[in-house]
Parts: C-alpha cells; sequence; structure tokens
C-alpha cells in the first residue's frame, strides 16, 4: 500500500487504537552533518586509493594498518582460535542459512517461451558477478552477521565475494567470514569501506553490488554510491513488534522485546495488542528484567526511547496498526497465530507462534536477519539468495515472427515519429519477403 492510503486505513480506526506507552523520541532524521562528511570520505577514496584509507581507518578506528588483505595464514590461525563449540555451532547457522538458500534458488528458474508462432522470449538467471560485504564490528562480536551476506552469495554463485570489516572487530569475525566462504576478507571499515568497495584502491577490487548492514555512516554511504554500484537496501536501526491477544504471556512478549532492544540505544520495539491486561503486565515485566539484564545499558535506553505498547479495541485495529508499522521482525502471539498470520501483508520476517522467537533467525535457523526497516516492508521484503542474482531477458526470432511483429512495429514508431526505429523494423520484413 501506498503511505497516504496507510494513512487513511489508520485513520479508519484511529478511536480504537490508544498507547499505552508511546515512544519519547522519534528517529532522527540523517542529519546533513553525516551526508557532508561521507561525501568527503568517498572522494579522498576514490582519488587516494589504500593512502586514503590509512589515513580514514586512522582517523575513525584509530588503526592504520599496512597491508588491509587477511592472509591466508591469519584466516587459518582465527579459525583455530575459535572455541570448538563455538565453530560447531557457526558451522549449524552456515548449513542452514545454505540449505534455506538452495531451496530458495531452486524456486528461481530460467524461462523459454512462444507467445506467438517463432517468437522466443525467455530469461536467465544470471549471479552478480562480484559483490562486496560489508560485515559490521558493531556493539558485540557478532557471528552471524557475516553468514547472512556471504553465505547467499556462494549459494548464487557470485564469481568472487568480498568481506570487509572494521581493523578492530574481533578476531573471530574473521573466523566467521572465512568459514561463510569469503574469497577475499579486509580490515576496512565504516563509509572508506563502502568507498573501497564502490570505485576500488590498488587493494580492493571495485564490485557491482554491495551487501550488508552498517552504522549510519555507512548507510549513507551505500545511499550516495547507489547508481555506481548496486545496493541491498538502506538500513535503519532495529526493530521488533509483537501483535497478541489475551492468549500471550507477558513474560514471552517482554524477554522478546528486550532481547532485541540490547541490539542498540535506537532499536524500535513495540508490544500491538487487544489485551489491555497484557499491556499492562508487560509494561511492569519489562521493568522487572531489565533490573537483572547485563545489557540493560542499551535495552533500557531503547525501551525507554523507542519502546510502544498499543492498545487495539479490535483485531482488525491490531492488523491495521501492524501493518502501518511493517516491523522488520513481526512476532504473531495470538490463539491461532496462523490465521492471524495470513492478514499480515507489511513485514520483513514473521515469527508465527510463541515457539518462533526472533532470536533463532537472528543467529542460525536459516532465514536471513538482513531485512527492511523504517516502514520499507510495505515494498520490499529482506536481503536472499535472489538479491544476488539477476534476471535478464532474451529473445529470438523466425521469419513467420517477424511477419507478425514488424508491421506493428513499424505503425507504432511512425506514430511516435522515430523515423530510425521504423527504418530497423521495416528493414527485416523487407529482408524476410524477399527470402
Amino acid at each position: 500500500m501506498k503511505a497516504h492510503s496507510m494513512s487513511a486505513l489508520i485513520a479508519r480506526y484511529a478511536d480504537q487504537i490508544t498507547h499505552i506507552k508511546a515512544p519519547s523520541r522519534d528517529e532522527a532524521v540523517e542529519s546533513g552533518a553525516i551526508a557532508e562528511t561521507v561525501k568527503a570520505v568517498l572522494a579522498d577514496v576514490r582519488a587516494g586509493g589504500d593512502a586514503a584509507l590509512r589515513r580514514l581507518s586512522q582517523r575513525f578506528d584509530g588503526v592504520a594498518p599496512e597491508r588491509f588483505e587477511v592472509t591466508a595464514e591469519e584466516r587459518a590461525a582465527a579459525v583455530a582460535k575459535l572455541d570448538p563449540q563455538t565453530r560447531a555451532d557457526t558451522e549449524f547457522a552456515i548449513a542452514n542459512v545454505r540449505a534455506f538458500a538452495e531451496a530458495q534458488l531452486k524456486t528461481i528458474l530460467p524461462l523459454e517461451v512462444e507467445p506467438l508462432p517463432g517468437l522466443h522470449l525467455g530469461h536467465r538467471v544470471i549471479p552478480i558477478r562480484t559483490v562486496g560485504c560489508y560485515v559490521p564490528g558493531g556493539r558485540y562480536p557478532l557471528l552471524s552477521a557475516p553468514i547472512m551476506t556471504l553465505v547467499p552469495a556462494k549459494v548464487a554463485g557470485c564469481k568472487e565475494v568480498i568481506a570487509c570489516l572494521p581493523p578492530n572487530a574481533h578476531e573471530a569475525m574473521i573466523a566467521g567470514c572465512h568459514l561463510s566462504g569469503a574469497d577475499r576478507i579486509f580490515r576496512i571499515g565504516g563509509a572508506q569501506a563502502i568507498a573501497a568497495m564502490a570505485f576500488g584502491t590498488e587493494s580492493v577490487p571495485a564490485v557491482d553490488k554491495i551487501m550488508g548492514p552498517g552504522n549510519a555512516y555507512v548507510n549513507e554511504a551505500k545511499r550516495q554510491v547507489f547508481g555506481q554500484v548496486g545496493i541491498d537496501a538502506l538500513a535503519g536501526p532495529s526493530e521488533i513488534y509483537i501483535v497478541a491477544d489475551e492468549t500471550a504471556r507477558a513474560e514471552v512478549v517482554a524477554t522478546d522485546l528486550l532481547a532485541q532492544a540490547e541490539h542498540d540505544v535506537r532499536t524500535r520495539v513495540g508490544l500491538i495488542t487487544t489485551d489491555r491486561a497484557l499491556a499492562e503486565a508487560v509494561l511492569t515485566e519489562v521493568e522487572a528484567q531489565l533490573a537483572t539484564l547485563s545489557t540493560a545499558q542499551v535495552a533500557g535506553v531503547a525501551w525507554r526511547d523507542y519502546g510502544e505498547v498499543v492498545l487495539c479495541a479490535s483485531e482488525e485495529a491490531m492488523i491495521a496498526y501492524s501493518e502501518h508499522i511493517a516491523a522488520e521482525h513481526l512476532q504473531v502471539h495470538t490463539r491461532d497465530p496462523h490465521a492471524t498470520a495470513g492478514k499480515l501483508t507489511n513485514y520483513g520476517s514473521l515469527f508465527i507462534g510463541e515457539r518462533a522467537s526472533v532470536v533463532y533467525s537472528d543467529k542460525c535457523c536459516g532465514t536471513n536477519h538482513t531485512l527492511p526497516t523504517m516502514g520499507a516492508g510495505r515494498y520490499t521484503g529482506g536481503l536472499w539468495v535472489g538479491s544476488y542474482v539477476k534476471i535478464c531477458t532474451h529473445q529470438w526470432l523466425t521469419d513467420e515472427a517477424v511477419r507478425a511483429v514488424a508491421p506493428p512495429a513499424c505503425r507504432q514508431s511512425a506514430s511516435e515519429t522515430l523515423e530510425g526505429h521504423r527504418r530497423a523494423a521495416a528493414l527485416r520484413l523487407q529482408s524476410n519477403m524477399r527470402s
């Protein structure tokens, strides 16, 4: 739905929607200062190559590596240092993500049709040749991050898959990139990494498409290089919303909200419910859990500033408000969660029933955790194996097809006063008639 129709939809249910807790802050619009800083970084890397990367790395990360690429020996050493259980868990996640991506790829089929005798139309599924995956260092060593961007690229058949991660990222992240199949790994972070992958430097190859989330500077850099290279999406802060009725458990709802809130102080978290008792119980439960949560200094701020609890007088109003939000992660805790899920269309990924927690998708169950935020779920899904291929059309004609297609093409070209087009169509028709 378009934005204006979404507003009309919410207006229809305005008298049925009450905020028990409203966000105390609105997500700030990207600042001009960030845009100008990124613009300067891109120009510097484009003109200065590796030398500029070293200056910017020192400025932003406090490190100026002489060599950016991680060697084969360093990759092997990083893997060797992984705790055996951590490695086993990482490989479990890789296997699940790979299996799901392979299953998805099988649904993307080449096409050949003959709508008219002798008129052959079709498309091919062609892997993008070179992709660059930005792997955020983040607040924590997120070992799942490289899996989500690198594994689908390898499944899709991309010829060269490179990874960039901040130079001060946890060494286990290098191991994660290696195990996920990165052909080359570079210690470059921030907007300068996006610039390096977009333009190429002496060390870093220019790529055809850039994948992966990052901070506001990474996001802005992707926005500014789009066109010269492809990008997967522009990602905002993470989000989780839960639609729930009276059958939901406050402890589970609160736990899942705070699990996502610990990502960042700007995480958007919300409950949309038809049950006042649940809404009030969740408020109490969140505060109780924050008292013992080790990441409360992050999760608590996110809850205070962006937490939302919405009470709806009907299921229809609850669905309408959820469709308006179009949450990145949307959990369904209702009496019949599959029936409720069937009424939802705007989300990044859907978690149906109490057993389906966002944490499983975030880490290891197989679906991708790189998802649309800030309402983008109204018009797009998340990262998937299809993001790494191109669907490119082709056509070929027999003489019979030329006799059918050329005359209307000539007439249409003439009506548009495009004489060159008319001649191109007519020439083939004339040649056809002579043969």
